[in-house]
């Protein structure tokens, strides 16, 4: 027997209603026949679950199979995976779940798409193409270029400037006060 897993909310509330019918039918069926422990209760089932698959189970009202086989270079890992977008930073380093990334090669653009495949890979892409990268345990130290500061010009305002005037209006006024 093969699990068939119920992905669409319709498959979702058949199951559902399925374990409704368990719960309440099935608890009551087992009851009737004085079923005390685990091994009756599995010889039970496996007279019970035929039965009840003959009298409710509804054949497909189409048996064509609707599958179609994939292309050949078609990558199913791409689609399923959890993708988010992170920024990469000045120093070419990308933060993702409490982890540091360290990308090898340059970018172009400062947005990456982190890919989560199923099996457990982390892979970094920009614009569809696979960058290199590894992790890092700590940020990697800033380069400082060893600039010397400028030398500061003074500033020398000319002599029609605010910051003079007052000094000729002073003198203006203990010229009127002196009369």
């Amino acid at each position: 027997m093969t699990a068939i897993h119920a992905y669409s909310p319709q498959a979702k509330g058949r199951i559902e209603r399925l374990f409704g019918v368990f719960q309440d039918r099935l608890i009551k069926e087992m009851r009737l026949s004085g079923i005390k422990s685990k091994e009756e209760a599995n010889e039970f089932l496996k007279e019970y679950l035929p039965k009840h698959n003959k009298r409710f189970g509804v054949s497909p009202s189409n048996k064509t199979d609707m599958h179609i086989r994939l292309i050949r270079h078609f990558n199913l890992d791409n689609y399923l995976c959890v993708k988010t977008q992170r920024t990469v930073r000045n120093d070419n380093t990308i933060a993702h779940n409490g982890k540091l990334y360290q990308v090898e090669e340059s970018v172009k653009t400062k947005k990456v798409i982190m890919e989560e495949r199923v099996d457990g890979s982390l892979h970094i892409t920009s614009d569809g193409v696979a960058l290199r990268y590894r992790e890092i345990m700590e940020k990697p130290p800033k380069e400082f270029s060893a600039k010397s500061p400028r030398p500061r010009k003074s500033y020398i305002p000319p002599r029609d400037h605010p910051w003079r005037r007052w000094q000729n209006r002073n003198a203006l006024h203990r010229r009127a006060y002196a009369y």
